[in-house]
């Protein structure tokens, strides 16, 4: 660019001109009248030209309107910075400093101070890029398509984008499994696990647990007595329970043990008893005369074993007319008062309240005698 052509121009009170130095007209009238001129070079060289055209007199020196303004810009040439493509070695780097200090190619012609005239008009030839240059040019270029913007959202889109749109979907999906599967569409995990082959397992299912529940559930045994269904107690438990008939008071106590035999060939496991425990009534008059427990045990599955149960038999009457008390004392007199020497038997109801492991509640069962024999007997001499 021409800085130093703004002396000559209407800004600084010249004569306006409306010729333009960048016309071919402009070139070709004054072109050879100011041929040697350079007003980049007046700046520099301000005794070169010794006419002013502002004020017609000789110029000074540099800065020759210093006057009128104060100088803003420089007043040397400005000085390249660095150059990364002349660093890498390239001599014919472009140099972005080059029309400041007046080393560039003009873009005029009009005082004949730039490149030379193109000879018979016509212009040089242009340069031509090797096709292995243009080819890798060409490659580097990279197209981007912007997308066109879509719609805005929709009410529904705006739905599901809430708590509540989510859950109905959810509900929805739910709805629309359970359908399909009803229909025998898909199953449970993909297509596995239909309704028919889920009828199928839980059929077979139930039939294997049905299985393993009868050889595993325990029953609940029988009880019957044995031939001699009262015996002597023995321990140190039947020392602590006084053997007494009285009258008056009315009253009767001692110990004894049932001898009963068991049933399990309903078990196919053997049956432990948690807790067993009898209550002995009469059996002509339903009142109950004795109570007996008994801790933990274990009998064998598939057999009959035999048990003894401790009884601790005590009653209390009102009178000695009380046919539960005479019935066990006439039961309980002494063999020889008897002219056969047989006594009368005891008829006993026992029911008994037993707890089993692994079934869930408590089960009752009873048994009775009446060819009981008592397991003590009175003095001749007692009342």
């Amino acid at each position: 660019m021409d800085y130093d052509r703004k002396s000559t121009s209407s800004f600084y009170g010249a004569r306006k001109s409306s010729a333009d130095a960048l016309n071919q007209e402009y070139a070709q009238t004054h072109g050879q009248a100011v041929k040697g001129r350079d007003d980049a070079s007046s700046f520099f060289q301000p005794d070169r030209n010794s006419v002013d055209y502002l004020n017609s007199a000789p110029r000074g020196s540099a800065g020759y309107n210093r006057g009128s303004f104060y100088p803003g810009g420089r007043e040397e040439p400005l000085k390249g910075g660095r150059d990364e493509e002349r660093d890498a070695g390239d001599a014919e780097a472009w140099d972005v400093y080059a029309d400041f200090n007046n080393a560039g190619p003009r873009y005029s012609n009009a005082y004949g101070m730039g490149q030379p005239q193109t000879q018979g008009g016509k212009l040089p030839p242009t340069p031509t890029i090797p096709k292995s240059a243009s080819s890798v040019a060409e490659d580097k270029v990279e197209m981007v398509t912007v997308p066109a913007l879509g719609a805005e959202w929709g009410k529904d889109e705006m739905r599901d984008m809430t708590k509540s749109g989510r859950r109905e979907k959810k509900q929805e999906a739910r709805k629309q499994f359970w359908k399909s599967w009803n229909r025998g569409e898909r199953g449970l995990f993909g297509k596995y696990l239909t309704r028919r082959v889920l009828v199928f397992v839980l059929f077979g299912l139930c039939c294997a647990i049905g299985v393993v529940l009868a050889f595993t559930i325990p029953r609940v045994p029988g009880f019957s007595f044995n031939t001699v269904p009262l015996v002597n107690a023995t321990g140190s438990w039947a020392k602590t329970i006084p053997v007494t008939f009285s009258r008056a008071p009315t009253n009767f106590s001692f110990p004894a043990s049932a001898s009963l035999q068991l049933n399990t060939q309903s078990s196919y496991l053997p049956v432990k008893f948690t807790r067993l425990h009898a209550s002995v009534y009469d059996l002509d008059t339903n009142r109950l005369v004795g109570t007996g427990d008994t801790a933990e045990f274990t009998v064998p599955a598939r057999s009959f074993p035999n048990i003894m149960l401790p009884l601790n038999f005590t009653y209390i009457a009102v009178n000695s007319s009380d046919q539960t008390w005479l019935n066990f004392y006439d039961a309980c007199k002494n063999k020889a008062i008897y002219p056969n020497g047989k006594r009368n038997p005891l008829k006993l109801r026992v029911v008994f309240d037993m707890g089993i492991l692994g079934l869930p509640s408590m089960y009752h069962d009873s048994t009775s005698v009446s060819t009981a024999e008592c397991p003590i007997e009175l003095s001749q001499t007692a009342a």
